[in-house]
């Protein structure tokens, strides 16, 4: 992996391990173990109200790998621009990517110093491709853009990817312009890929993410599946459309799915 492009004060940033952080409880969440005693207490909290937590962080990593297979494997996408990165588990995006084409050159976005560190540890590139991490915020799209042209070509196709990131901005409005501006900068035949928490499928998820919201920790808010719908505005989407996570072309050997809380879906810039 290249060194992290763009990151002004990362050294002055420190890792509070005093206060959960959604990441490290996405990563528990997963299996990993990258996380602390306050990130397990807080997962354990959730999970203890909210067992299935589990099965839609799980579903939401399994949609990112099926929605990159489908984007390198079916319409030949070579850039991937990751905003939210979290931390590294399996299946990552270039991992997924360059599986099928070695060539593919993948950037990272996240601003926590932890997944800062294990980036530069973990995240490597085939030697064909590229792998590159910027340190930036999600709400500072121009200069996202302005690091990512030193890895990506964005005169060329590139995948946008938008997993469970969005609902940390607390204004849906200011969410939609974010992702605007993203794709404004990204050529026809670019790729818009998102998939969050919903409201409208399951009160005792919605109750427990509302519970979370109010313990202190960095709140993540569930959107109506009308308003994740609307981050694709101007754009087409690829069948079957935003849909909850499991019914998003579903692996032919996998177990009937279920709804959950989690929608998403992937659309073509015309």
């Amino acid at each position: 992996m290249t060194d992290p492009a763009g990151a002004p004060g990362a050294a002055h940033q420190k890792i509070d391990t005093s206060v959960p952080h959604s990441a490290r409880i996405w990563n528990y969440w997963l299996g990993g173990k990258d996380n602390y005693p306050v990130d397990e207490e807080a997962g354990d909290a959730y999970t203890a109200v909210f067992p299935g937590i589990v099965t839609i962080a799980r579903s939401s990593r399994a949609f990112l790998r099926r929605t990159i297979t489908y984007l390198a494997a079916e319409v030949g996408i070579r850039q991937f621009l990751d905003i939210g990165t979290g931390l590294p588990t399996a299946d990552n995006t270039h991992q997924v990517a360059q599986r099928i084409a070695p060539d593919a050159r993948i950037v990272y976005v996240d601003n926590d110093p932890m997944v800062l560190a294990h980036a530069r540890a973990l995240l490597y590139s085939t030697p064909q491709g590229a792998t590159s991490y910027i340190d930036a915020d999600v709400l500072d799209p121009d200069r996202i853009l302005e690091a990512a042209a030193g890895t990506l070509d964005l005169s060329r196709p590139t995948a946008l990817i938008l997993s469970n990131i969005l609902g940390h901005i607390a204004d849906h409005d200011q969410a939609r312009s974010v992702v605007t501006r993203l794709m404004a900068a990204l050529p026809s035949g670019s790729y818009l890929c998102v998939n969050d928490g919903s409201r409208g499928v399951d009160p005792v998820f919605e109750e427990a993410q509302d519970a979370y919201n109010e313990s202190g920790a960095v709140p993540y808010n569930l959107r109506t599946v009308d308003q994740i719908t609307a981050y694709f505005d101007g754009l087409d989407l690829v069948e079957p459309g935003v849909v909850t996570v499991p019914l998003w072309r579903p692996d032919a050997d996998s177990p009937a799915p279920g709804p959950i809380g989690e929608h998403g879906g992937l659309a073509r810039k015309p």
